[in-house]
């Protein structure tokens, strides 16, 4: 389908964070062309009349758990160690692949409706999310939560190679939970699983103090220390919450390419702390945001997590200029690209089509002295108008457009 969108304002992020007024070509699932207005030969099968709104590449929610959306609300206001040993590990025991699919669409339904168009899932029924992903077009980058106690039925390998590119809006990526219930020998399993087929790794990686302190005192070392001594750092990918890295493990994500994936409101409504994310940045480490799943958050909203990224640095360094809002809005929707391989970081002809619609005509976005910031600042998601996912509209004002009736996700659910 080609589909214009006229009177618009466009954030490209395509380098700078300058505003143009313009307007977007969408082909299939690239974007055709970004600029002034233009005669067109080729008719569209839709045209949009933006209404002076602005148009930006989607957020990425690059590390979340979609089908604990099941959780929500349940396992409130207990610490790490305790809300997962006796509230989250015993419900998801009784968990069914079916009931976890409908949860991952209540959480894509989420989503869409805050602007994300890719996801970082990690669940030990990913099988869920791949099925709803595949109802809705939804990207995902599923990542293996392979434990000590969970996925007896399959295999590192087995799951890669039935994963693997078997939709274009699908990637798998090689995972663990974590450290703390992953035994060494399948901590190398999937270290020897991500060299032979070149593939990222990705796992939940000094979240808590009691985490990295155990760690060091049953190896000797840091897990980041760990994960890079058994090989599992030579193919990129990304740790999750990072809270407790010291200067070496930095050090460590930079030289192997690691990214770090900050999920602030988890961790502070955890009472895990605050990650060093401006160290990490000025050390020049990929940073990305997620939402963690809704067990732990409670809300998928991107927003919040920008917001809370910028202003808990401040915070944790005594420094009102600690972090600019600009730059974490590049960590919300551009550097995911680095960690999953999709071509969607900016708005430029050739990437895929995810895109969203900002509506400008709302009290919290004026006045309009500087856009990118208001987004970070006083944005929320029902600023979001629109969002479209490889030239697919899933979301336009209330109505969703997922494969699923939104009225049956619910019901389903409830």
């Amino acid at each position: 389908m080609r589909i214009r969108f006229y009177n618009c304002r466009i954030l490209s992020m395509d380098g700078d964070l300058n505003i143009t007024k313009g307007e977007i070509h969408t082909d299939g699932e690239k974007i055709a062309y970004v600029g002034t207005s233009k005669d067109n030969k080729v008719p569209f099968d839709k045209e949009i009349d933006c209404e002076n709104n602005l148009l930006m590449p989607s957020f990425k929610n690059m590390h979340t758990h979609s089908a604990m959306t099941f959780l929500r609300s349940q396992a409130d206001d207990e610490p790490l160690q305790k809300w997962l040993t006796e509230v989250v590990f015993p419900a998801e025991a009784k968990l069914t692949e079916e009931k976890a699919y409908w949860y991952a669409l209540l959480a894509i339904a989420e989503y869409l409706r805050g602007g994300i168009s890719t996801c970082g899932d990690m669940y030990f029924l990913s099988s869920a999310a791949l099925k709803a992903c595949q109802k809705t077009g939804f990207n995902v980058l599923i990542s293996g939560a392979f434990n000590d106690f969970a996925q007896k039925d399959t295999t590192p390998e087995k799951e890669y190679l039935a994963y693997n590119d078997i939709l274009p809006n699908v990637k798998y990526g090689a995972g663990f939970h974590a450290e703390y219930t992953t035994s060494l020998p399948l901590m190398e399993e999937i270290a020897s699983l991500s060299q032979k087929y070149a593939i990222p790794f990705f796992t939940h990686c000094q979240e808590s103090e009691k985490e990295t302190k155990d760690c060091i005192k049953k190896y000797g070392k840091t897990p980041v220390a760990l994960f890079k001594d058994i090989g599992l750092f030579e193919n990129g990918g990304a740790i999750f919450h990072g809270v407790y890295l010291t200067e070496e493990d930095m050090d460590i994500l930079k030289e192997k390419n690691i990214s770090l994936v900050s999920n602030p409101a988890s961790n502070i409504k955890l009472a895990n702390g605050i990650a060093p994310l401006k160290r990490a940045f000025e050390k020049g480490i990929n940073i990305a945001l997620g939402t963690d799943g809704a067990a732990s958050n409670n809300a998928l909203d991107m927003f919040r997590e920008m917001y809370l990224a910028c202003m808990l640095q401040k915070l944790k360094y005594s420094d009102a200029s600690a972090l600019k809002a600009e730059e974490v809005l590049r960590w919300a929707c551009c550097n995911s690209a680095k960690i999953t391989g999709f071509d969607n970081d900016c708005l430029r002809e050739g990437k895929l089509a995810d895109i969203i619609m900002i509506d400008m005509h709302t009290p919290n976005m004026l006045p309009e002295r500087n856009i990118p910031v208001n987004l970070v600042y006083s944005g929320g998601v029902y600023n979001v108008k629109m969002t479209m996912v490889r030239g697919n509209i899933l979301y336009y004002d209330d109505s969703f457009h997922m494969g699923e009736e939104i009225e049956k996700i619910y019901y389903m659910c409830k």
